[in-house]
């Protein structure tokens, strides 16, 4: 990989994103500075899948997802997924990372979750009973790692695994080929599933056709290849398809997360965290909304001010 290992005793979060998911990494990235009561113990960095040249160099390469081939295709929506098993190579496989989408923004203080007794696990992540029919289905979406326990971890290896056909998508990701021992349980509020309360700590706008920023624009994912029932997935693609070039993004069903996202765009524009050209940029190629400086100043100062730092 292109990112240097973290040449740090701190804990660092790294949000893994590519240039379509960019601006929301960037207000990902200011909402966990924002909320922690000492933003200078920990650092903050971006994984992108752009700078990663064995992702770059996968293109094209078929692999299995649930048994199904697929192609890898650097233009996905999620193409920036498998980077969450670079962390531990990225920190030189020792320290704590976090890993998180870069549709995971901070509510409350990811210090608490730096601190935690972890009682020895090298992984701790949210259990998602049901999730996609599987009933010990673990979330890696945010994962709290200790990369010294993770020796194997590797990634260009695990790559290679996944896009020679030794390794199924969905066992990475769903971390079927770690020891059950060595994974500890985070609640639910770690990594809330498109749910805004009191108690939430990292929300996870996680219903990719709801992202907030994206409202009005054509969908650009790619669909799960499965069967319904007695139809095969090789007569539902052609119906995915058709859906995928027609379908939109929808508003999110909860204003309040919406109102979350765009009045921390705001102080990203005033911090200078994030330009507006960045978000010119972003909207010129469809990435973002074209009316999210507009929803920005709209949602401007409607949450509590970020917390004051840590008197020294």
């Amino acid at each position: 990989m292109s990112q240097a290992p973290a040449a740090t005793d701190r804990p660092v979060v790294f949000i893994h994103t590519n240039a379509k998911q960019r601006l929301g990494a960037l207000v990902s990235a200011h909402s966990f500075r924002r909320n922690a009561r000492d933003a200078d113990s920990f650092e903050v960095r971006l994984l992108e899948a752009e700078k990663c040249p064995p992702l770059l160099a996968a293109e094209g390469r078929s692999f299995q997802r649930a048994g199904h081939g697929r192609v890898w295709h650097m233009d996905d929506l999620q193409s920036f997924t498998p980077l969450r098993f670079a962390v531990p190579d990225a920190m030189g496989h020792r320290g704590l990372g976090l890993v998180v989408d870069p549709d995971v923004f901070a509510v409350g203080d990811v210090g608490e979750l730096f601190s935690r007794d972890r009682h020895g696990k090298a992984i701790l992540c949210r259990a998602r009973p049901g999730h996609n029919g599987a009933p010990d289905y673990l979330a890696s979406s945010v994962m709290l790692l200790d990369c010294a326990l993770l020796p194997h971890w590797r990634f260009e290896e695990t790559l290679e695994e996944l896009f020679s056909g030794r390794l199924d998508y969905v066992e990475l990701i769903e971390l079927r080929r770690e020891r059950r021992e060595t994974i500890g349980l985070l609640e639910p509020v770690w990594n809330d599933f498109d749910r805004l309360t009191p108690e939430t700590r990292l929300l996870h706008t996680t219903k990719r056709r709801t992202q907030p920023w994206k409202t009005g624009l054509p969908v650009d994912f790619t669909l799960r290849e499965r069967g319904f029932g007695p139809i095969p997935a090789v007569l539902v693609r052609p119906v995915l398809r058709f859906w995928t070039a027609h379908a939109r993004y929808r508003p999110h069903p909860d204003p309040g997360q919406e109102a979350y996202f765009f009045a921390l765009l705001a102080e990203c524009l005033d911090t200078g965290a994030v330009t507006r050209a960045e978000v010119e940029h972003g909207i010129r190629e469809r990435h973002i909304r074209p009316d999210a400086l507009e929803m920005a100043e709209r949602c401007r100062g409607r949450f509590p001010p970020p917390r004051q730092p840590v008197a020294a």
